[in-house]
């Protein structure tokens, strides 16, 4: 089926602005059922609308969105959206440039114009996963943990900064830069694009909390890489039209609390109304109160959370923001009026602008308290107040998110050990081993970071100081951070109490929290001590922090330090004082906390235009590290057959110009008989390298040693690795192996192996595959190397009871067929065993939704139904997947 002209071209009007005169897509006109639609839901009502071409984007698109009210009670609704850009981290982008410099390969292989292969929407990828604290507490810290992120990661930086020159309409941010969400937030955001056509910016990417850009008016959440790739191509992606839950709020914010607090508070109580696949939109005169900082804040900890966005609809200080980071005064007035005259502008104080919601819910801000959460999920809100009685609590709880299962002997533990200063130290339950000011949830909010450094000020003034061992760190999601610290005159006492800047990215947030002193991490093992992190992140589950800390709480930056000078979360702060005077008076945490004006009126004074554009008029230059990097010239990579980090992926290596026959499947192996649920953390690669894995021996072969394999995160542009990590969980459960792991049995020979090394031997044999698998295949996070290492490992087809929706449409995206038993049939009513082989006949004139009998080697047969859902879907399975199609559309 072909592309048409768009039936919506008479919604089209002129619009001047600026003495220009722009188009635009009138979505008022449709009337009273537009003005009903929750502002969010208008976002993907104008992109339908402008993309609608009845082949990716069909009329019926826009009518379910426009008939929002009547379908969102409805659970299966699906529509097509085209997100306007695309924005990357890191470590997950680096697939994406890999595969679009092995298309331009193919499209020169092919006789093409290889510099046709660009990104077709804006994508920006910004280097931010990388670097970790090794080095804290000290002046250097900064230079020194950038060199080691250079030394791992020069492979992949020269990589990317290749790619930099060579792709169109890609931004690459350098490293040291800052955290993707904040850059996003503060530099990289349009709000409104304007070229000729006028139309709101949204946004996917490849991180969860992209939902931090929400909190500007701009609609995004985060997506897998295959999505993220679509987008880029530009694709549709196919989505469930949400509920919309609106969460009114009311009052303001006492003067001693933060946004911290309030997300926190927010956290859990969405948490427990259950939002998991439902938009959140705010509403009331008490969003009218909050900052956008405060309202990134709270939009950043939306995957927490469960929701897939926390929108804050454009207002009037969604422009005063813009005007503070230094955006271009024409553009905020081009935004103003656009979305004025497409009724997507906000008034929180004038409730006859309320949309309709699924449901409503309210929170009065003034209700919200000094909160931290913890000590495993982020939605464990505790309120300070409580908080020694509910660690204490903890310990003896049983085992689980809210207890260690300690016993009344074990309480009383504790050790001792000699720090790198000469000095014994001991400690116990509860002892703060790492306090990080870390994360975009927090760094880019200057009122909390501003209140961190109004407190060290005022303890540093009070004698008060932080333990040496605590591994102490600030890491800002931008360089603006830095500026407006030192410019207000507070780094000095940060860095007093051992809050020294130590680098730009995720760091401590995502687990890069570095080493801790090999002594407190022998005597916490020892005496099976559970001792804390306390961090200003938005994730806090069991080993993610640090392996040696326990308990891991999330809070305000203020209360990090607080925390840090404390020394421990074992305490009141009503009652106990943090420290003592020199003459001997007790210091309570009462008297150095700063009061919300006071911040403001530092805020107000030194948070200022000037800051933005010194820092983000020269962020693509990058550092002095970045700057000589050497890298090759040229519109195609020279790859390097001997790199384990970059490598060119053979999805193309047999690829014709000419779109060639449907392929049947003729005698094929089962790889992998799986139950239910199995999860995209099942499939996909992640964490560190086993020793005794497939990948872990690739990488001996070629000279490495086990300090040098890193992490299967790291490698992601190499799919030598990642096929060898695809199923590599050791707790992935296959029926065909006689343990769990990643094992399977080799047919017709009963070889027990790996499972890379069952599908390598196949693949020698020519023999094709399948999986036969349960429940939800592929729920969890969308991962592109949950579809990319199936199909590297040879399965042509996946039989399943059920596929989550992403995951089924990312195997399409691969050319994997997606098979669905008929109701009432599985693996076990049809007593497969995986030691069969089987043939499936696929016609030329297939259609979605097909009925396909699959012929069993024993002699029975089953019928399954072909999970292509659109024609578009069809499209790109007849092509080998949907980087093969946009090759064969671009020749």
């Amino acid at each position: 089926m072909a592309a048409t002209s768009n039936p919506y071209e008479r919604l089209l009007r002129t619009i001047e602005i600026n003495n220009k005169t722009y188009k635009y897509y009138d979505l008022a006109s449709f009337g009273a059922k537009y003005d009903r639609l929750p502002y969010s839901i208008r976002v993907l009502l104008e992109s339908c609308v402008r993309n609608c071409d009845n082949f990716q984007v069909l009329e019926k698109d826009v009518q379910n969105v426009l008939e929002w009210e009547k379908n969102q009670a409805q659970d299966a609704v699906e529509i097509a959206f085209k997100p306007a850009r695309v924005i990357l981290q890191d470590l997950t982008g680096v697939p994406a440039v890999v595969d679009f410099a092995a298309m331009r390969d193919a499209v020169r292989d092919l006789g093409g114009d290889p510099q046709k292969i660009n990104p077709i929407c804006p994508a920006d990828l910004v280097i931010d996963h990388s670097v970790q604290v090794d080095f804290a507490r000290t002046p250097d810290a900064l230079n020194k943990n950038q060199e080691l992120e250079f030394e791992r990661n020069k492979e992949r930086f020269q990589f990317l900064k290749w790619g930099a020159q060579a792709f169109d309409n890609m931004l690459i941010v350098p490293p040291g830069s800052g955290i993707v969400h904040q850059v996003n937030l503060e530099y990289l955001a349009r709000v409104v694009f304007s070229g000729d056509t006028l139309y709101p910016d949204s946004v996917v990417g490849t991180d969860s909390h992209t939902t931090m850009i929400n909190g500007l008016g701009v609609v995004g959440w985060g997506v897998g890489g295959i999505e993220a790739e679509a987008v880029m191509l530009g694709q549709a992606i196919s989505m469930l039209l949400p509920k919309v839950v609106g969460y009114k709020l009311v009052g303001e914010l006492n003067p001693l609390a933060t946004s911290t607090d309030l997300v926190l508070t927010i956290t859990k109580h969405l948490r427990s109304l259950g939002v998991v696949g439902k938009f959140v939109e705010f509403f009331g005169p008490g969003v009218s109160a909050l900052s956008i900082a405060d309202r990134a804040t709270v939009a950043n900890m939306c995957p927490e959370f469960g929701a897939t966005v926390a929108h804050f609809p454009v207002d009037n200080r969604s422009l005063g923001y813009l005007a503070q980071t230094n955006r271009d005064s024409s553009k905020i007035k081009l935004i103003e009026e656009y979305l004025r005259a497409t009724k997507q502008f906000r008034d929180y104080n004038n409730a006859n602008e309320d949309p309709i919601f699924s449901e409503v819910v309210e929170l009065d801000l003034s209700t919200v308290v000094t909160s931290v959460s913890g000590p495993k999920r982020p939605q464990d809100r505790v309120s300070v107040s409580v908080m020694k009685k509910d660690f204490q609590e903890c310990l003896t709880n049983k085992v689980g998110f809210k207890g260690y299962g300690l016993s009344p002997a074990q309480l009383s533990s504790s050790g001792s050990f000699t720090f790198s200063d000469g000095s014994t130290y001991s400690i116990t339950h509860g002892s703060v081993i790492i306090a990080a000011i870390t994360s975009c949830t927090n760094t880019s909010n200057p009122s909390v970071m501003l209140g961190a450094g109004l407190l060290a000020k005022k303890a540093v003034a009070n004698g008060l100081k932080v333990l040496p061992y605590i591994k102490t760190s600030l890491s800002p999601g931008s360089g603006v951070v830095t500026y407006y610290l030192r410019e207000s005159g507070v780094i000095p006492y940060l860095e007093k109490l051992g809050f020294d800047i130590v680098g730009y990215g995720c760091m401590t947030c995502i687990g890069n929290s570095g080493p801790i002193d090999d002594n407190i991490a022998n005597t916490i093992e020892k005496n099976e001590l559970v001792c804390c992190g306390v961090l200003s992140g938005n994730r806090n589950f069991e080993g993610r922090i640090h392996p040696n800390t326990r308990a891991n709480y999330l809070a305000s930056p203020l209360l990090v330090i607080a925390y840090a000078l404390a020394g421990t979360v074992d305490i009141d702060f009503e009652t106990q004082p943090l420290g003592t005077r020199a003459d001997g008076s007790s210091v309570f945490l009462r008297d150095i906390w700063p009061t919300r004006s006071e911040i403001q009126e530092v805020e107000n004074q030194f948070v200022i235009p000037g800051m933005f554009k010194e820092v983000y008029g020269k962020i693509e230059l990058g550092s002095p590290s970045w700057q000589a990097l050497d890298v090759p010239q040229g519109k195609l990579y020279g790859w390097d057959v001997n790199s384990t980090y970059i490598k060119k992926p053979p999805f193309f290596a047999s690829m014709t110009r000419d779109l060639p026959p449907v392929r049947s499947i003729s005698q094929a192996r089962c790889l992998l008989l799986l139950g239910d649920s199995v999860t995209t953390d099942h499939i996909s690669p992640a964490g560190s390298i086993a020793r005794n894995s497939p990948a872990a021996r690739f990488l001996a072969d070629r000279g490495l040693t086990p300090r040098e394999f890193n992490s299967y995160g790291s490698r992601r542009g190499n799919d030598a690795i990642m096929s060898r990590g695809t199923f590599a969980n050791i707790r992935l459960v296959n029926k065909m192996s006689p343990t769990a792991g990643p094992r399977t049995t080799h047919h017709p020979s009963g070889d027990v192996m790996d499972i890379f090394d069952a599908a390598d031997r196949y693949a020698s044999e020519n023999v094709p595959l399948i999986a036969i698998v349960g429940k939800d295949y592929g729920s969890g996070s969308s991962r592109d190397w949950a579809a990319k290492g199936p199909y590297l490992l040879g399965i042509r087809a996946v039989i399943a009871e059920s596929f989550e929706r992403i995951h089924r449409s990312n195997l399409v995206g691969m050319g994997i067929m997606p098979l669905q038993f008929l109701p009432g049939e599985n693996a076990e009513t049809l007593a497969l065993t995986g030691s069969e082989q089987y043939s499936l006949q696929v016609p030329e004139n297939i259609s979605p939704g097909d009925l396909l009998t699959v012929e069993v080697s024993t002699g029975k047969s089953f019928q399954v139904k072909v999970r292509f859902d659109t024609e578009v879907d069809l499209t790109y399975f007849k092509n080998g997947g949907i980087l093969n199609y946009m090759i064969r559309k671009m020749l």
